[in-house]
C-alpha cells in the first residue's frame, strides 16, 4: 500500500480521543503506525471490548465496513496514536486489481475470521488463567502495549483477577 501511494491521510490521535463514535457510520481502513486502541461498545452494564491493537495491526469498525451502515461500536486511542487511513473505495479496487491481491484479502479474511473463533472459544470454554495463557501464547506484545486493565476488560476478567494471574 506505500508502494501503491493508496494511504488517504494520516491521523495523530491524543490519549482518550476517539477515532470513531457509537452511531456514526466509519467505512475506512487504519493502520496503526505507532500507539493503541481499543474498539468497544457499550451496553447497559459496563463497555466490552472487542478488538485491542496495536503498531503493526490494523484496526477497522468491521460492522460499518461491510455493512456501510452506522454501528454502535467506538474506536479510543489508549495513549498517543499515529495511524494510516486507507478508504474502503481505494481498499476495494486495490484487491480487484489483480488474483495476487485478491488473494491476499481472502487470506486476511480467513485469518480474522480465525482469531475470531479463537477468542470466542476463550470468552465461551475456558478460566480465567487459560484465557491469560492462550492470549499471551498468541499475542506477548499484547501485554507491553495495552495497560492491563483493558486487557482485563478484553479477557472479561477483573483487573485483580488478571493481577493475581500474572504474578503467579
Amino acid at each position: 500500500m506505500d508502494e501503491a501511494d493508496l494511504w488517504h491521510k494520516e491521523i495523530k490521535l491524543v490519549r482518550g480521543a476517539y477515532l470513531k463514535v457509537g452511531g456514526s457510520t466509519d467505512t475506512n481502513l487504519y493502520y496503526v503506525v505507532s500507539g493503541s486502541l481499543r474498539i468497544y461498545f457499550e451496553d447497559e452494564y459496563e463497555e466490552q471490548i472487542i478488538r485491542l491493537a496495536y503498531q503493526g495491526n490494523f484496526i477497522a469498525a468491521m460492522d460499518s465496513f461491510i455493512s456501510d451502515q452506522a454501528s454502535e461500536l467506538y474506536i479510543q486511542a489508549l495513549k498517543k496514536t499515529k495511524l494510516k487511513m486507507l478508504t474502503k473505495a481505494a481498499y476495494l479496487k486495490l484487491i480487484h486489481q489483480n488474483s495476487v491481491n485478491l488473494d491476499l484479502w481472502h487470506q486476511s479474511m480467513l485469518q480474522l475470521i480465525y482469531e475470531q473463533l479463537e477468542r470466542e472459544k476463550d470468552i465461551l470454554t475456558f478460566s480465567p488463567l487459560k484465557r491469560y495463557q492462550r492470549v499471551l501464547k498468541r499475542s506477548p506484545q499484547l501485554f507491553q502495549e495495552i495497560p492491563l486493565k483493558y486487557i482485563a476488560s478484553y479477557l472479561r476478567m477483573t483487573p485483580e483477577t488478571l493481577s493475581r494471574i500474572k504474578k503467579s
